[in-house]
């Protein structure tokens, strides 16, 4: 059978369903090549549109400007359909979401999530009732399940957090507090025969101080723990005691069947839901269709089969050798003169040197800790590993001890905060336990950055730029320590969270008479790149201060600049600006629950040169080797595969905010003092690095004193110190207005 006649006859098996599902309908129908003429329609009208797209799905409700628009039902080719309100192509407002598998949504959507009220019910019959956030269950609601089980109380990103009841089908419950899931803190639970324990929880059983009472009154009451040996428990007998009671029951029989009912596994969720979305070549619509690349990332066939008549990568050299390659954009060369030699950053901490000591003490503290024998971690680690208490103090004496190898440095101790959520945290971040200890306690020394930071922290890099150590205050041990379980949660929730990731906190105390402490966390270097970092910024959205004192001439490419300094506005790729404009808000609304201000995008440019040979790599299917293909080749492309070949190419090895090839376009202000200044329509080819730095700051006492005193001096909206809904707000209004589409 000929392809067109697959392709026809797949299309009205699908026409076919789509019938069924939604009445008979007329279906305007879009082929590969041409397209119905269109009623014209002016921008911004909202009309009735069905449409019949031609990869299977398809669409009936109110239109505007080539998107959905209104109210209207699309339904997916794997079966999946939302009915309800949309907003320039995004599900917002009240609808329902349906999956094949039976389960539906029927709630409020904000920007394609699940967020507001709403309710799910899950393929079993599982219902949960109450407030969303992101799609993940946060705040007040109710969770039904098929097995008779019940819970009422708070959620917190998915899990039973904060105080809450849970009913099992025996009539057993359980009423207090919950944390991941699982019962923690202080609780109470009262059995079907009468039987109860109050006291405190840990990981879902009975630990720490607390009382148990039979049915029949007798009482054991002191410190509980499912081990034996670290109960120390009294028992104060009923009157007419006739059975011997054993504490141990209370794990081995009573809790055994009162288990939590497990959460619902949702194959794809509704934001994850790519539209084909079709536009007309009427009006004000642009002629070019979308396309939809599969969820691997894979493009049309189309391009291999254009990319197979050019030469393999050795043919396409010889080819262009004699050529100069030329940019697609009208994008000029580097707006400043780029350093032919640019030297390593920071000092290297050799012999001599004041913190020289501290430096081997570092090292051997890591090398004991990530050499530490024991089990793979699990990624479902329980509330305990996240205790603040949960930390381990390592003597190094420097004749060496059973534990720890001799040393030339003086007697110290070390100490590990949280270990295992740190050691999770590392193979969740796929880092490799060898090569992060040779990376951090090597042979080469670390370097120390030049000058401390405002907050009088240092800075030290490893010798490969991957790894950055800082010292922080006691205060930000704290935060870090109050919000870990949260941060470990967002990371596993989010794969392209824009925070800064954390492999490692410790403290080095010193001894002898000053009896210092050192407390250091280390850090993912945003900027570890074989790139040459041209220019550093530092973005707040905020103008009090927020300017370098320095003339062109004297920045150099480890300053960093702020927001007053800023002259670009960013222009991210289409297939990046939407995943960036979402984590923005994702990370700002974690920065905020969790009580965190101060914090910044810290955003690195490398502006690449024009005059050079500039090539791309293509792996092409019906070719078995790669291919090298000049910039000035690619105008041979189709328009649309040409597109999607540089989005595939650029993108190659990046991630958000990592490695992302993309242009800046310059901008000038009016007065100096305004933080956004005009388009001028000059850009530049750069590539970029950024990522959100400084999430350890709490709107603490100190920073609400500074809020009121600079208040006074100077417009409260322009400093920095403001409480962190404010702050959240102003920062992700700023982000978002200098970071673009690129509509090249």
């Amino acid at each position: 059978m000929k392809a067109w006649e697959a392709t026809i006859r797949k299309t009205q098996q699908a026409k076919k369903q789509a019938t069924n599902i939604f009445g008979s309908a007329h279906v305007a129908h879009v082929d590969d090549e041409e397209t119905e003429q269109d009623e014209i329609h002016a921008a911004g009208e909202v009309y009735h549109e069905e449409r019949y797209l031609s990869n299977g799905d398809y669409y009936t409700g109110h239109w505007s400007d080539g998107a959905p628009h209104g109210f209207g039902k699309y339904w997916w080719t794997d079966g999946c359909m939302y009915v309800g309100d949309w907003f320039k192509g995004k599900t917002m407002g009240k609808g329902t979401f349906s999956w094949p598998s039976g389960a539906t949504y029927d709630g409020e959507f904000k920007s394609g999530y699940m967020d507001g009220e709403g309710t799910y019910t899950g393929p079993t019959g599982d219902t949960y009732r109450g407030h969303w956030i992101m799609n993940l269950k946060h705040g007040h609601g109710v969770k039904e399940y098929t097995n008779g089980d019940r819970y009422e109380g708070e959620w917190c990103r998915g899990l039973q957090e904060g105080n809450g009841k849970y009913k099992w089908k025996d009539g057993s419950y359980y009423i207090g507090e919950w944390k991941n899931g699982k019962m923690c803190d202080k609780g109470k639970i009262i059995f079907s025969d009468g039987s109860m324990y109050e006291g405190e929880w840990d990981d879902g059983l009975p630990k720490g101080n607390g009382s148990f009472k039979f049915a029949d009154e007798c009482e054991y009451h002191g410190n509980w723990s499912k081990d034996p040996e670290e109960q120390n428990l009294t028992l104060s007998p009923c009157v007419d005691c006739v059975i011997e009671h054993d504490p141990q029951q209370v794990y081995d029989i009573y809790l055994k069947d009162c288990e939590i009912s497990p959460q619902d596994k949702v194959p794809i969720l509704p934001s994850q839901k790519k539209l084909a979305v079709w536009r007309s070549s009427k009006g004000n619509e642009p002629a070019v269709r979308q396309r939809r690349t599969s969820v691997d990332g894979r493009m049309d066939g189309n391009i291999d089969k254009e990319l197979s008549k050019m030469g393999t990568l050795d043919d396409n050299e010889k080819n262009m050798k004699s050529r100069d390659d030329t940019s697609l954009s009208s994008s000029e060369g580097s707006p400043f003169r780029i350093p032919s030699v640019v030297k390593k950053q920071g000092e290297t901490i050799s012999k001599g040197h004041k913190n020289y000591e501290l430096m081997l003490n570092l090292q051997l503290g890591i090398r004991h800790s990530v050499g530490r024998p024991g089990p793979v971690p699990s990624l479902d680690l329980k509330s305990s590993a996240f205790n603040p208490k949960e930390k381990v103090w390592t003597r190094f004496p420097p004749e060496g001890s059973k534990y720890t190898p001799p040393h030339q440095s003086s007697e110290f101790r070390w100490k590990d905060y949280c270990p295992l959520v740190f050691r999770t945290l590392r193979m969740l971040f796929k880092v490799d336990a060898a090569d992060y200890m040779l990376s951090i306690c090597g042979d080469s020394a670390l370097r120390e950055l030049s000058s401390p930071g405002k907050s009088g922290s240092f800075f030290y890099l490893t010798h490969d730029d991957r790894y950055m150590i800082k010292t922080i205050k006691k205060t930000e041990v704290k935060a870090i320590l109050r919000m870990l379980s949260a941060y470990y949660n967002h990371f596993r929730s989010f794969e392209h969270t824009l925070l800064t990731k954390f492999y490692g906190l410790h403290c080095v105390k010193l001894t002898g008479a000053a009896q210092k402490k050192v407390r250091f966390i280390i850090m993912g270097n945003l900027f570890c790149t074989d790139h040459v970092i041209h220019r550093r910024f530092d973005l707040k959205g905020s103008s009090l201060g927020r300017l370098t004192d320095k003339p062109e001439s004297e920045i150099q490419t480890t300053t960093i600049l702020k927001d007053l300094d800023l002259k670009f506005m960013f222009r991210l790729d289409k297939n990046w600006i939407q995943e960036f404009r979402r984590q923005i808000d994702r990370d700002s609304d974690f920065l905020e629950q969790e009580r965190i201000m101060d914090y910044s995008l810290l955003v690195g440019l490398h502006f690449k040169e024009t005059n050079g040979n500039l090539y791309i790599l293509y792996h092409c299917e019906m070719k078995p080797s790669y291919l090298k293909i000049p910039f000035s080749s690619i105008n041979n492309f189709s328009k649309v595969n040409k597109n999607v070949l540089l989005i595939c190419c650029y993108n190659y090895r990046a991630k958000l905010g990592i490695n992302m090839h993309a242009r800046v376009e310059k901008m000038e202000r009016k007065n100096e003092m305004e933080l956004i200044g005009e388009p001028t329509g000059v850009y530049y080819d750069v590539v970029m690095f950024f990522g959100i730095i400084d999430i350890l700051q709490d709107y603490d006492i100190t920073k609400k004193l500074e809020h009121a005193y600079k208040s006074f001096q100077y417009d409260p909206t322009s400093i920095s110190a403001v409480d962190p809904r404010q702050y959240s707000k102003r920062f992700r209004d700023f982000i978002l207005k200098i970071f673009l589409e690129d509509e090249a």
